[in-house]
């Protein structure tokens, strides 16, 4: 072993600032584009707002939204809790894709910036041959991608109940 220690505890060494750096990008992320996505597809950017716009818009035409409107709802409490509440589940999607995606990109960030994470990690290992530790740190990156994708399919059924 390059760094003369099991893969494990390197591992546990460095996952704090990529989880940091990862949680951080994406609760930006979320926090900008959803707000901004529900915007545009009420008046009229990022991935996930285009996908919030599509999705609302597409919600905006159902009969039970002009069943709402019918019943004097604030157009506010029609756009939250029907058309966003409805059109959640393509956001969602996106949101996990952008967190799968992100995995790959901690790589890239952690080592331009000198974070001592798992990505750094991954490149020290590929430049010092250390193949324990490139396989152990491609396997969580791998279990994390499947986890997240199952996650984010398994939380479907809070936002539509229709799919079961």
């Amino acid at each position: 072993y390059y760094y003369k220690t099991d893969v494990a505890t390197l591992i546990a060494q460095r996952l704090e600032p990529t989880l940091s750096l990862a949680a951080l990008t994406i609760a930006i992320a979320v926090l900008v584009a959803v707000p901004l996505g529900v915007l545009a597809a009420w008046r009229f950017g990022s991935r996930i707002a285009r996908v919030t716009r599509a999705s609302v818009l597409e919600t905006l035409g159902e009969d039970y939204i002009r069943t709402a409107r019918a019943k004097g709802l604030p157009e506010k409490a029609v756009l939250m809790r029907h058309a966003l509440a409805n059109a959640a589940v393509p956001i969602v999607t996106v949101i996990g894709i952008g967190i799968a995606l992100l995995i790959g990109g901690v790589v890239v960030t952690e080592s331009v910036y000198a974070i001592p994470g798992l990505g750094r990690l991954t490149v020290d290992a590929v430049l010092a041959r250390d193949f324990p530790t490139i396989q152990g740190v491609i396997l969580l990156f791998s279990v994390v991608y499947v986890l997240v994708n199952l996650a984010v399919d398994l939380s479907y059924v809070f936002f539509d109940p229709r799919i079961r």
